[in-house]
């Protein structure tokens, strides 16, 4: 049993590591399909990545109640790593999550489970947090969508394949819906709710 003490540090340093990945997930979500780089380093308790860790250091905090997936749910030492670094709630249930980490994105659950917000708050809505095998090898998606000018084609190993194919309801839902974070080691590529897949190829 990992005590405390044994947990994986943090950031090295908390405000400049924060503020670099607050850029970097800023810039990831005004330019759809395109990959950014978490440049801080902070350690991170298996199977999180270090891009997740990074994200979860700078966005997490008592008001963010979190949602793990049965892989990062499978060790305790995510959930306490969580709780001391950032002081985020992890909640059994999805439907009232800020954010899902999800560590077997072919495992994902149906996008129904977690919150599409409400038209009043259509910001509290569920952001999924998808560790996937690569960004920048596998099958081409070609995006289309504010903050790509005419279309984005994004290089990647994702699971599950159907993604995009779900992420569908966005379109009926808006301005309600699901955000997504892609996550690759330190790579990041967001896909907004208003992110449509054009084409798939390659």
């Amino acid at each position: 049993m990992t005590t405390v003490a044994e947990l994986p540090a943090g950031f090295a340093d908390k405000v400049l590591s924060a503020q670099s990945t607050f850029r970097s997930v800023m810039d990831a979500m005004a330019r759809p399909g395109g990959v950014q780089r978490i440049a801080a380093v902070a350690g991170a308790p298996p199977p999180m990545m270090h891009g997740t860790a990074a994200i979860a250091l700078t966005l997490f905090d008592h008001d963010t109640p979190v949602w793990l997936d049965p892989r990062m749910a499978a060790t305790s030492d995510v959930a306490k790593w969580l709780k001391f670094h950032t002081s985020a709630p992890v909640i059994a249930d999805p439907s009232i999550c800020s954010f899902a980490l999800i560590g077997d994105a072919g495992a994902l659950p149906r996008l129904e489970r977690f919150s599409f917000g409400s038209n009043e708050y259509p910001d509290r809505s569920t952001t999924l947090i998808l560790q996937v095998e690569s960004l920048t090898q596998g099958l081409a998606l070609e995006l289309r969508g504010p903050g790509i000018d005419g279309i984005a084609v994004l290089q990647a190993a994702i699971r599950p394949t159907d993604l995009f194919e779900r992420l569908q309801i966005n379109q009926t839902l808006f301005p309600r819906g699901i955000d997504v974070v892609l996550v690759a080691d330190d790579a990041i590529v967001a896909i907004p709710r208003t992110t449509r897949l054009v084409a798939k190829g390659g």
